[in-house]
């Protein structure tokens, strides 16, 4: 059977983007000095957290769009006042610190940007190395948010290798806490996402998320691209990148993936596929650099057909992101409108329509 093909970037992409933009100054003014988390599907209206739990970073990244945007300069102001408002989470014992300070300041943070939230990245990357233990060849997950501190999960890679790579010395902590998830996530079938450690550098699978989670593989695919962009296309990365591919960006993967995979009939999570629809445009971005046009082709024809069904199908009138799932074994948000997912949906929307570029390094 022939794979569906998404129209070309031009018109719908950028319908698309306006009306996530528009959403996220609608999202603004609820908000305020708070951080919005995700949102009801029927009212709209947000749960939103005082620091910004995990998804600030998110928050502060679709201000900071929306300012690349629209050049306005009270949209800048607002983003650099989210940006700033992450130093919280420097000094927290969390890997999803990558979460939180790599994708609330790398849009910033570039030549000629913003000055504080390229400091505040710098300071980021520093701490994340200061928690790097060379024992476990990772940065714990931490016990920010309770629960075992030595743990690898598939959540605490993306961000967390491009912030450790800027670090001075920092490269090769960034490998082996990339190289150490891509191992044990990888070592069953479907990938399992959270793994305890044990004594005398044991490892066990740990319940929660379970195999089957919805972003287990769309994290991983991320993390693996920024991967690839700073160490360079080695054969342990291009392998995990191949598996991951023809897990969830071959043509017979479904585009938008079950909430969990053992229970195709339940909920879907838009926030999983926005997340690969931008890895694949960074995949594809890595393969027309090295030269493999076929490959950079279907990445990129794989990544907008993704986000062609996404602005479609469960983007609402009011431009907002629907059929998010947070977590389905607890039933939280199944349905819903997700901070993350909007922010990699605006990315993705982005990139397409040449606003920001796949990689912000």
């Amino acid at each position: 059977m022939t794979a569906p093909v998404a129209p070309a970037a031009a018109g719908w992409a950028e319908t698309a983007l306006a009306s996530v933009l528009a959403r996220v100054s609608v999202t603004a003014r609820a908000a305020g000095p708070r951080f919005p988390l995700y949102a009801d599907p029927d009212t709209g209206a947000w749960r939103t957290t005082t620091r910004g739990s995990w998804t600030g970073g998110f928050w502060a990244g679709l201000l900071w769009l929306r300012a690349l945007s629209s050049g306005a300069a009270e949209h800048r102001a607002a983003a650099a006042d989210c940006t700033g408002r992450l130093r919280h989470w420097v000094a927290q014992d969390t890997a999803t610190r990558g979460l939180v300070l790599w994708y609330g300041t790398s849009l910033a943070a570039g030549p000629g940007g913003d000055g504080a939230a390229a400091a505040l990245r710098d300071e980021a990357a520093r701490a994340c190395l200061a928690a790097y233990e060379p024992e476990w060849g990772l940065v714990p997950w931490g016990g920010a948010f309770g629960g075992p501190r030595l743990l690898a999960r598939a959540d605490g890679v993306p961000g967390l290798v491009p912030l450790l790579a800027r670090a001075d010395g920092g490269a090769a902590a960034a490998y082996a806490h990339l190289d150490r998830h891509l191992h044990l996530c990888l070592s069953q079938d479907p990938p399992r996402p959270a793994w305890q450690a044990g004594p005398r550098g044991t490892w066990t699978a740990w319940p929660e998320p379970g195999p089957g989670w919805s972003r287990t593989a769309a994290w991983l695919l991320l993390a693996v691209a920024d991967g690839m962009r700073c160490f360079g296309a080695d054969d342990r990365l291009r392998a995990a990148a191949d598996r991951l591919s023809a897990l969830r960006l071959a043509p017979g993967a479904r585009l938008v993936p079950s909430a969990r995979g053992d229970d195709p009939s339940g909920p879907v999570d838009t926030s999983a596929a926005a997340i690969e629809a931008v890895a694949a445009l960074k995949l594809a971005a890595l393969a027309r650099t090295a030269g493999d046009r076929r490959a950079a082709d279907r990445l990129t024809d794989r990544g907008r057909l993704v986000l062609h069904r996404l602005a479609t199908a469960h983007l609402s009138s009011t431009g907002a992101l629907l059929d998010g799932c947070y977590d389905a074994d607890r039933g939280l948000a199944p349905q819903h409108e997700l901070i993350w997912g909007d922010f990699f949906l605006a990315w993705g929307l982005a990139t397409l329509t040449g606003l920001v570029e796949p990689f912000t390094m």
